[in-house]
């Protein structure tokens, strides 16, 4: 490390791109930091994967670091003189797990190995500390080649999976004081996926899951499902996987649903969802999301997927995601790939996925340090 003096700025969010001279909203310093942290985060996506697929665009960047009711979010740039070392930030959920703070660091390559990661960390630890936060969670993707084929892994405490302990990113947040607590699987479908097929794994579904209603929607929740689609919503949170993750239930209502969907239209983000209605009870018991950005046309994001646990056995995992993939398909006819992760325990849904096509793409590690 040199005798330089690292200076970590908070990075003032625009309103908007090209918000100019706009200083109640950072002004052109704020534009500028803003753009030149999403160029290192694009700078390293394209340096691990080779392409932009998990990383979101400007658009949805822009968004997500304004923040909501539900977390604040804080980035922050760190500089040498003119150089940019990296960056850090913060997120702090406000309504439920409040004695948590999301963390995560980035070193711009020129500057890695020299100590900078670790004074990025203790700034962003401290930010959640001052805020009373007693257990810091942040992640790690690493591609799947490195892992599959190390032989020497750090393994998760859930049980299943684990990375390469001779990772530099490992090695990290390991001396860091964070524990693996779980690996998450990355994988990828090829697109399109052939009729003969869908019809085929619908059919195959559909036989089993009698007594449900496929229904679906793009975008926006139709109003007559907000209700229950918030109670899934909610039920996402605690009944996947999340291996001894101090994750508490998140407090879903109408309003925060209709919250996601309006950030997410403001950052360019479209959505189809599919969800299965049980028609005794007139209850939505699973649920299926897809998300496109039109920045990155030929990837497609397949997000929460959920069956409620009194409805599992019954194949509705591969009943929604098949109808959901279709629709997919159809809407954004430029995608060539889905991308999706799933915690390494979760064998049935990653079944389901191998069923569709998915191969492993990559791995992601959820790290977890506790104060005191």
């Amino acid at each position: 490390m040199t005798g330089q003096q690292l200076k970590i700025t908070a990075v003032a969010i625009p309103a908007a791109l090209d918000a100019g001279t706009d200083h109640s909203a950072g002004g052109t310093a704020g534009v500028m930091d803003f753009h030149e942290c999403h160029a290192l985060r694009e700078k390293h996506e394209l340096e691990k994967w080779g392409d932009l697929d998990r990383c979101p665009t400007a658009m949805e960047s822009l968004e997500y670091w304004r923040g909501n009711p539900y977390e604040d979010r804080r980035l922050f740039i760190a500089r040498l003189g003119q150089q940019t070392v990296g960056t850090c930030s913060v997120t702090l959920p406000l309504r439920e797990n409040t004695s948590t703070a999301g963390i995560l660091v980035d070193v711009a390559a020129a500057f890695r190995r020299q100590g900078w990661g670790r004074k990025l960390l203790e700034h962003a630890e401290a930010v959640g500390a001052d805020k009373g936060r007693t257990s810091f969670d942040g992640y790690c993707e690493l591609p799947s080649g490195t892992v599959d084929k190390d032989t020497r892994l750090i393994p998760a405490k859930s049980g299943a999976g684990g990375l390469p302990a001779d990772d530099p990113a490992v090695v990290f947040a390991a001396r860091a004081g964070y524990e693996l607590e779980q690996v998450e699987r990355a994988s990828r479908l090829t697109l399109p996926v052939p009729a003969n097929k869908l019809d085929a794994l619908e059919l195959e579904a559909s036989s089993r899951a009698t007594g449900y209603t496929l229904v679906g929607w793009s975008d926006r929740c139709p109003d007559e499902l907000v209700v229950e689609y918030a109670v899934l919503k909610n039920r996402m949170s605690t009944d996947v996987p999340i291996a001894g993750l101090d994750w508490e239930a998140e407090d879903w209502d109408p309003a925060r649903v209709r919250q996601e969907e309006q950030s997410s239209s403001r950052g360019g983000v479209q959505s189809q969802v599919a969800a299965a209605l049980h028609r005794p009870t007139g209850k939505l018991v699973a649920y299926t999301v897809a998300n496109w950005r039109p920045g990155i046309p030929t990837s497609i994001a397949q997000q929460d997927t959920l069956v409620t646990s009194d409805h599992r056995g019954q194949r509705l995992g591969l009943l929604i995601k098949t109808a959901n993939l279709r629709a997919a398909q159809h809407r954004w006819p430029a995608a060539r790939s889905v991308l999706t992760w799933n915690a390494v325990e979760n064998r049935h849904m990653l079944a389901i996925n191998s069923l569709l096509g998915f191969t492993p793409a990559g791995y992601e590690g959820e790290w977890q340090k506790r104060l005191g």
